[in-house]
């Protein structure tokens, strides 16, 4: 709840940030928010790759290890060392990304090559905000150390910096250019603002985590032989939408369309997937540990379960009423009409692939979990590649909207790739009441889908009944967005514990703070073939 109520209040700032980029720099009108949204993606890539991948797999759980067994001095030093390194790495990344960023966008954006003028401009941006990824990492590392102290509330309020200070920088600007200039300086600010909050949050809470030089000690080897690979199997969906980018860059608004739908479609995927990965993992790590194997099982059910009772309403939403949805909420200044019917076309393809989205996150944590980093790496791959060919295959066909509908294939293929294993390893097989559990849900889904229909189907009579009244900054648009997104919300409930998908005692037992003490430790990882 913490993870998710400060992620909510980040994704709401976000929000308040795409709108403020939208209308100073549209989308199709013209190229400086495509610039803008290639200079922020190539180094956010990472960033969700180091905050959500890597340390969820090897460093948090090496870290709570070493502070019961050796105590605090001896696993700050691994915690010292093990955020040298991955300075050092980062920093050679983003030194050699900068020299090499005139010819590295024929690689991050090909398609922007037949505009000298937007082709520069993603050049220059992308260098000023490159600074960001070692600024990101130094945060996911030092947010693995609070977790594993059990402080989650500055690791979690963090994102906001960034929203802030981007809406700081480019709410000021008069032209669409120096908007994307600012809010590219905006990003950088943030990035140094997070890793400054993190580092005092870190000595606050008592640890001590100092700088030095790099040592490749054994247990740094071992860090990096889970990390690698767990890295790049927890981020599968950011790899994805990262290589949609690059497919649709010769389509002038694309790469923005994309972005914006990352606001809504990836909501629930921060919300819930995310937030259910962390609190997942120690626990069904310490049932493996004990060999507990009902333990487990009742973990993941409870986990996938209640994640699809978050995910499957927002999923059902995207999916019925994608044009509302955008248009209400994005057209107006330089985003017209055009850019808000591509947007829509491709978030309704975003919506079916949510709930693999959020389940990936789940799913991964079972391997993780199991010390095993190399299968879902193997399969994320996999997935990179359906992706591709898939991408290309329906750009051809059905243009911008085929790269989304890709992407959430892709996802799907992952998920089910993972269950199969595990299913046949014994190690996970969703038990006959979560899968009755889960039916319910989705049956509540659906009703959820059809009134939002309804209410799409009629909405110009309604905004045409309010006529020039607004509240505010509201008009009729807005305020019907928002009236019918307060009566879902409360729709939804009624109908999920109607069909008996949830129960009240049920919802209280997964939001539970467990009881206190750290319980039985993982072993410590062993090194993979």
């Amino acid at each position: 709840m913490v993870i998710s109520s400060l992620t909510l209040v980040s994704r709401v700032m976000g929000f308040a940030r795409d709108l403020a980029i939208s209308y100073r720099m549209g989308a199709s009108a013209t190229f400086a928010a495509d610039a803008f949204n290639t200079a922020f993606a190539f180094p956010n890539l990472f960033r969700r790759i180091f905050a959500e991948g890597a340390f969820a797999a090897a460093f948090v759980p090496a870290y709570a290890r070493a502070l019961a067994r050796d105590g605090e001095e001896k696993a700050d030093i691994l915690a010292a060392d093990a955020m040298a390194t991955l300075a050092a790495a980062t920093l050679t990344i983003t030194v050699l990304a900068e020299l090499a960023m005139p010819w590295l966008m024929y690689l991050i954006a090909p398609g922007f090559a037949h505009n000298p003028d937007k082709f520069k401009l993603a050049i220059l941006l992308t260098q000023i905000t490159m600074p960001y990824l070692p600024c990101m990492a130094i945060y996911a590392h030092l947010s693995g150390v609070l977790n594993a102290r059990n402080r989650f509330i500055l690791s979690s309020a963090a994102p906001i910096l960034l929203n802030l200070w981007t809406l700081v920088t480019v709410l000021p600007a008069h032209s669409p250019v120096g908007a994307a200039q600012a809010a590219s300086w905006g990003v950088l600010v943030a990035g140094v603002s997070q890793a400054a909050l993190l580092w005092w949050g870190v000595r606050k809470s008592g640890a001590r985590v100092d700088w030095r030089l790099p040592r490749l000690t054994p247990e740094i080897r071992q860090l990096i032989a889970l990390a690698v690979p767990g890295a790049v199997a927890a981020s599968v969906s950011q790899i994805n939408v990262f290589v949609s980018s690059v497919l649709v860059s010769p389509i002038n608004g694309a790469r923005s369309w994309l972005a914006f739908c990352d606001r809504l479609y990836q909501l629930p995927q921060g919300l819930v997937g995310v937030a259910v990965g962390v609190a997942l993992l120690p626990r069904l790590a310490r049932a493996v540990q004990s060999e507990d194997h009902p333990g487990a099982r009742a973990a993941m059910d409870e986990a996938i379960t209640f994640s699809m009772a978050l995910t499957l309403p927002a999923a059902a939403a995207l999916f019925a009423i994608p044009y509302f949805l955008v248009d209400s909420l994005f057209t107006r200044g330089a985003f017209n009409l055009t850019d808000a019917h591509q947007t829509a076309l491709a978030l309704r393809q975003y919506g079916w692939g949510v709930p693999a989205f959020v389940l990936s996150q789940i799913v991964t944590r079972a391997f993780f979990a199991r010390q095993d980093t190399k299968t879902p790496m193997r399969y994320a791959i996999v997935s990179v590649v359906a992706n591709i060919t898939a991408g290309v295959t329906l750009f051809h066909f059905i243009g911008v909207q085929g790269i989304a509908a890709a992407t959430s294939f892709a996802s799907w293929l992952n998920v089910v790739m993972m269950l199969v294993t595990l299913h046949r390893r014994g190690d996970y097989r969703l038990g006959a009441e979560a899968r009755s559990k889960l039916l319910r849900i989705l049956a509540a889904s659906v009703a959820l889908g059809l009134l939002l229909a309804f209410a799409s189907t009629y909405r110009g009579p309604v905004e045409h009944l309010f006529g020039g009244f607004h509240l505010g900054p509201l008009h009729p648009k807005e305020l019907i967005i928002a009236g019918v997104l307060v009566v879902a919300g409360c729709a939804y409930p009624v109908l999920l514990f109607a069909s008996g998908g949830l129960t009240l005692s049920e919802l209280r037992a997964a939001l539970r703070r467990p009881a206190k003490g750290p319980g039985p430790v993982p072993p410590p990882p062993q090194a993979l073939p």
